[in-house]
């Protein structure tokens, strides 16, 4: 399967509507066995740049892009990798946990 990024939230300065802050999530799943990371990216935004989008316009995908533009291509790769990781892990565990009656 592949990663699916999110943002579940966006914090703005109210006074110019540019977002400070994305709470994001990375998930992956196969079957019953998921992986799973959550994070935060600041930013400064500044709403006399061309690039600036005002917040009532900005869209997931384009929040995701910011996102990992933010935490760069090796980092992006290295969260997937351990998304990945911990789907595997889930399958063949290292520690069993239980009791024996």
């Amino acid at each position: 399967m592949a990663v699916t990024w999110t943002v579940a939230t966006l914090e703005r300065n109210s006074s110019d509507d540019g977002v400070v802050v994305a709470h994001w999530r990375a998930n992956d799943s196969e079957g019953e066995h998921s992986g799973s990371s959550y994070g935060t990216c600041g930013f400064t935004p500044d709403s006399s740049s061309e690039g600036f989008t005002p917040y009532a316009d900005i869209t997931e995908a384009q929040a995701i892009g910011w996102v990992k533009d933010d935490m760069g291509e090796d980092a992006v790769t290295a969260l997937e990798a351990s998304i990945a990781a911990q789907i595997e892990e889930s399958k063949a565990p290292a520690v069993a946990v239980g009791v024996p009656w």
